[in-house]
């Protein structure tokens, strides 16, 4: 063959391979987790499927262990990595909860993306839940982690999901000791919701 041939053969070679798949970006993560997540609210099916359902497909999206080291903060500090662990365990279906409880509470949900700003690895994508009577801002902080999209913080009218655990953290831990507290979200965890810690 030739070397007009060869270079003729790898150009067509190289315009029929198929493109690489680009990672999705924060927009188009939330707006999939989002749209999946309506479709689970609206749809048929009772109140304890719809939060399972919620819940696997929340997972992956939701950084809880970034959101529960910034909920306890300080108060971390000097714990045992097994005390650290079952902290992070215990947010985390803490914070699914608290978010499914949410997302349930509203009646005939929408979501309007407003869009997003990206700045190297961290971004922050502007939604808004709609419902037949109002709107609400709700703005994911977002983290790109070994190659994925994740949120890092929700903040629902500017009020920070993640400042607000903190701040009931804070609170709690000024009257009681650690293992109390776990205690608690423990039992939290494993009763029916509440609204409150």
């Amino acid at each position: 063959m030739t070397a007009n041939g060869r270079v003729a053969l790898l150009v067509v070679a190289l315009v029929a391979a198929p493109a690489a798949a680009e990672t999705p970006g924060p927009m188009a993560v939330t707006r999939e987790v989002l749209t999946r997540s309506n479709a689970i609210v609206t749809g048929p099916g009772e109140h304890r499927q719809k939060v399972e359902t919620l819940n696997a497909l929340l997972r992956p999206f939701l950084d809880t262990e970034a959101m529960g080291r910034r909920a306890m903060g300080k108060h971390l500090d000097g714990r045992s990595p097994a005390q650290v662990r079952a902290f992070l365990d215990v947010f985390r279906e803490l914070f699914l909860r608290t978010y499914v409880q949410r997302l349930l509470l509203f009646e005939v949900p929408d979501f309007g993306f407003k869009g997003e700003k990206i700045d190297g690895d961290e971004a922050t994508v502007e939604t808004e839940i709609i419902t037949p009577k109002d709107r609400f801002a709700v703005d994911y902080t977002m983290r790109r982690s070994t190659g994925a999209w994740r949120a890092t913080d929700i903040l629902v009218e500017d009020a920070s999901l993640g400042d607000n655990f903190r701040s009931q953290f804070d609170a709690a831990l000024a009257k009681e000791p650690f293992d109390s507290l776990m205690a608690r979200l423990r039992k939290k965890v494993a009763g029916p919701a509440e609204p409150e810690l």
